[in-house]
């Protein structure tokens, strides 16, 4: 209640941004990229956000929603994995890496997206925290989800593994660009990436 208090002295909704904060989804944006980009996903919080931008955490709920929802918006990318995670389990199960490399690739292939994705990225290569940005995120909302609804052994390290693969895919294609791996069509990725993070999942330990 003293939280409350202080970050509110004006009782209101929930949700709702205070008078004057009619600029509180921009500076929440702003806020979002850097305290991604300094702390990388799992060290930012949805409270570290607010503070930064100056806002009650109920306005930054009321514009984004969850912490992956700020994450999505802050590189303008249309990632639902709430969406993606019974669209990747509902087809075979021999297909799931492929699925899963479908996805990815879907969203790092758009030309809206791509940019300031690559932005964050190659700022995020240099600090400890935020470099692994982009796979923790997929980690976390994407990755782990799928292993687990699996119902598989040492589903945690299988969704680490798969990360690993995904990160070195993201940054062989779109950051170093290493040329044949730049150059190769989409379908053939998700073929080849799609039967490593197949394995991962499904192979024995």
């Amino acid at each position: 209640m003293a939280e409350q208090a202080a970050d509110s002295p004006v009782r209101r909704r929930r949700g709702r941004p205070r008078k004057g904060e009619s600029d509180a989804r921009e500076r929440i944006l702003a806020a979002a990229t850097e305290e991604f980009g300094e702390n990388g996903y799992d060290g930012t919080t949805t409270r570290s956000i607010a503070a930064r931008a100056g806002v009650d955490p109920a306005s930054l709920h009321h514009h984004f929603g969850t912490k992956a929802d700020l994450f999505a918006a802050s590189i303008d990318a249309p990632l639902r994995p709430d969406i993606a995670v019974p669209e990747i389990l509902a087809g075979p199960r021999e297909h799931t890496g492929e699925r899963i490399i479908a996805y990815i690739l879907g969203v790092w292939e758009s030309p809206t997206v791509r940019p300031k994705a690559l932005v964050i990225l190659r700022t995020g290569l240099g600090n400890k925290h935020a470099a692994p940005l982009m796979a923790t995120f997929l980690r976390r909302e994407l990755l782990e989800r799928v292993a687990a609804s699996l119902n598989l052994p040492d589903a945690g390290l299988r969704a680490d593994l798969v990360a690993s693969q995904v990160a070195g895919m993201i940054i062989a294609r779109y950051v170093l660009q290493l040329p044949e791996i730049a150059a190769a069509p989409v379908d053939e990725l998700v073929t080849r990436v799609g039967a490593t993070v197949q394995r991962y999942l499904f192979d024995p330990a």
